[in-house]
């Protein structure tokens, strides 16, 4: 089956950076799309990034654009989450994802890109 496993989360301070990872296995992972969500206390889950399976394309919330970056490397079966500039705001459970169905897909759609979710790993800005 999918696993999903994220690392890389911790505390940082304002203005600081992250680099989230998750390595994935059950599938071929150089197939699929995957994203980041993140939750922040009594707040909803939101999506926060997406990358199409090939890494050549990218979709981002407005509220991170300009400040993090999705990538990956299908040769190490792991997605990242590089985090800039980073904000109080920030502070979340971060998850990874990946999509139900191969190939290309809609980045931009929420459902299509999280079929699959990791355990989360818990970042925290402090101001």
């Amino acid at each position: 089956q999918v696993q999903l496993v994220e690392s890389g989360g911790g505390l940082v301070q304002a203005g600081g950076s992250l680099r989230l990872s998750c390595a994935a296995s059950g599938r071929p992972f150089s197939s699929y799309a995957m994203g980041w969500f993140r939750q922040a206390p009594g707040k909803e889950r939101e999506f926060v990034a997406a990358i199409s399976w090939s890494g050549t394309s990218s979709y981002y919330a407005d509220s991170v654009k300009g400040r993090f970056t999705i990538s990956r490397d299908n040769a190490k079966n792991t997605v990242y989450l590089q985090m800039n500039s980073l904000k109080p705001e920030d502070t979340a459970v971060y998850y990874c994802t990946q999509s139900a169905a191969p190939g290309n897909i809609r980045l931009s759609s929420a459902p299509a890109v999280s079929a699959y979710w990791g355990q989360g790993t818990q970042v925290t800005v402090s101001s």
